[in-house]
């Protein structure tokens, strides 16, 4: 019998914590981050990391498990996730997945293989001398004469999926596109999708907000610690909430320009989550505002009876 599990998505700053924690404590459950940032340690004002009074007691996996200078796959991910399913599952309680991307979340629930494409430091070193060598159209051009499908997808400035689209097949001999269709179809687990969404403007004011209230609480600190620890060049510090603050940092630009282009690039991360969510997995979406938050809630639970109940 397949292991049943809760996955909890929607765009950043909807209500998935608060939600999660609920649902934790009705049915005993546990909680994975589906959040590939909030793996690393003192990453945790950018990430909007819960806090250990915000858990309520609830048991809280894939936080700060990670230097910020070591590098985080998908592959990683679904590793690590799918065995904390199963040791939750093991102990007699419920696995509830809260946040991530769309691919993240579904090479756990389709179990996607990555076994012989897992990242290598001496191909991505490889790429960037072809870069350096040959110019980014070259390499562009290749990849569109390999798998013109995933070059189509992929803009020519995103250095990193370019890398990752021609080392696939460089170490596969398959392109990204044939990978992807090789995937299997079938679900590991039983498993129930809820996604919270709001009124487009409504989530903008409190995704800007929230970036207010990050700087408050001292986000600006926390990157500036981050840089002086020599974290930059990392793939960490990539990441939204930390790379449009480091020119701030820096001197290169000015605090409001800087919390501007977060504020923007947060919104953007918002509609492309709710874009992949929507179009690509089976999720039972409920609409919330701050004022319904609660009858929203109660009517979810209410809704997970029939999943949690049905063997």
């Amino acid at each position: 019998m397949k292991e049943k599990l809760l996955v909890i998505v929607g765009p950043t700053a909807v209500g998935k914590t608060a939600l999660s924690i609920e649902i934790a404590k009705k049915f005993h459950g546990e909680i994975i981050s589906g959040d590939s940032m909030q793996v690393y340690q003192g990453m945790n004002i950018g990430t909007a990391k819960i806090t250990e009074q915000e858990k309520e007691g609830i048991p809280h996996h894939m936080l700060d498990i990670l230097d910020p200078a070591q590098p985080f796959s998908v592959a990683d991910f679904q590793t690590l996730v799918q065995q904390y399913i199963q040791e939750i599952a093991i102990r007699g309680r419920q696995p509830i997945i809260a946040g991530g991307t769309g691919l993240y979340i579904q090479s756990v629930l389709y179990d996607y293989q990555f076994a012989d494409s897992r990242r290598s430091a001496a191909y991505q070193q490889k790429i960037e001398q072809e870069l350096e060598q040959n110019g980014l159209e070259y390499v562009y051009n290749r990849l569109k004469r390999v798998d013109p499908v995933q070059a189509e997808k992929i803009h020519p400035n995103n250095i990193r999926r370019l890398v990752r689209a021609l080392e696939v097949y460089d170490r596969t001999g398959l392109t990204m596109t044939e990978y992807q269709a090789r995937q299997s179809a079938e679900a590991r687990y039983d498993f129930h999708i809820i996604g919270l969404q709001m009124e487009r403007e409504l989530l903008y004011q409190r995704i800007n907000q929230r970036v207010d209230l990050m700087i408050e609480n001292g986000l600006i600190e926390e990157v500036a610690q981050l840089l002086q620890k020599g974290y930059e060049g990392t793939q960490a510090m990539r990441g939204i909430g930390y790379k449009e603050i480091i020119p701030y940092v820096k001197g290169e630009q000015s605090l409001e320009e800087a919390v501007d282009t977060l504020k923007r690039n947060s919104r953007r991360f918002a509609k492309r989550q709710y874009t992949w969510f929507n179009n690509k997995m089976p999720v039972h979406w409920y609409e919330i505002t701050p004022e319904t938050s609660t009858v929203v809630f109660q009517n979810i639970l209410t809704d997970l009876e029939g999943f949690y109940s049905f063997t």
